[in-house]
């Protein structure tokens, strides 16, 4: 009889969610080519690293803006594959206090745990009542759940530093075609992709001010056959109703519009621009 309530115990331990907030990634660097992440030039003033866990698990790494409430990226490897979607969403707590638990864990849970409000989960980060609502808007995914394969790696995505206020129509249309059509056809050949989605801050917010509206979404993706990186894309659309036509371009051009959405300079988001570039020696 012990055995088994130990058994459970671990069981219940092992099904926890973490997402780690670091210095720097680090921790979880096998989700960037090279285990290099891009450049600073996309990091916010009030930037958190996160590298999501979920199962004892790194599953994939967030760079959050704590400001706007919205992630800057998201990194992973592709891997589509078969499971469920989570039926609800996660906060993240070293958000909320650096010494708080790394479990991912849902908004309820924390209250009751910590004894704080959801006032106090939102001074850091979106929460579930910001986007109640938000007419015309989904949860938009930046590592989509449909991206990863089987139930922890799915389950894991439904955290909200790793959403953004994305049109409805753009979503379930154009930028949905993208993902589950154009991405399966562009990664024939490759034995490993990486990819990093992100969102272009926007002029607009939800939730009396609470949680920006991209003004793009974007992602890029390294192709490698084996080791070898073979060819790299780039993909962008406005979060509009009207205007989401996704654009697929080579990895240079997105680097260049995102510098200037960002009115920044030398955009870098794979290492040797997934082996487009020679590495430069001393």
């Amino acid at each position: 009889m012990l055995g088994l309530l130990l058994l459970q115990v671990l069981a219940s331990c092992l099904w926890l969610g973490h997402s780690e907030v670091v210095k720097s990634f680090t921790r979880c660097p096998q989700f960037f080519y090279e285990d290099k992440p891009p450049n600073d030039v996309l990091r916010p003033t009030n930037a958190a690293r996160i590298c999501q866990v979920y199962a004892n698990k790194y599953r994939f790494a967030t760079l959050y803006d704590r400001n706007r409430r919205i992630p800057v990226y998201s990194a992973y490897k592709y891997k589509r594959g078969p499971g469920d979607r989570y039926d609800s969403w996660f906060v993240e707590p070293q958000l909320i206090n650096e010494t708080y638990d790394k479990s991912m864990d849902e908004e309820a849970s924390i209250i009751e745990k910590y004894n704080i409000t959801s006032a106090e989960i939102g001074l850091s980060q979106a929460i579930d009542q910001d986007y109640k609502d938000a007419v015309g808007l989904d949860r938009g995914h930046l590592c989509p759940s449909g991206h990863q394969n089987g139930n922890d790696s799915k389950w894991a995505t439904f955290t909200l530093t790793n959403i953004v206020p994305q049109d409805t129509d753009f979503n379930q249309g154009t930028w949905h075609d993208y993902e589950e059509v154009k991405m399966p056809e562009k990664t024939q050949g490759c034995d490993t992709t990486y990819v990093i989605t992100g969102a272009v801050p926007g002029n607009t917010y939800i939730s009396n001010g609470r949680v920006n509206v991209p003004s793009y979404i974007w992602s890029a993706a390294c192709c490698l056959e084996g080791k070898n990186p073979i060819r790299a894309w780039g993909a962008i659309a406005k979060n509009e109703r009207n205007q989401s036509r996704v654009k697929i371009i080579d990895l240079t051009e997105l680097e260049m519009r995102l510098a200037k959405h960002y009115n920044m300079k030398g955009v870098n988001l794979f290492k040797n621009a997934c082996g487009q570039k020679q590495a430069s020696h001393p």
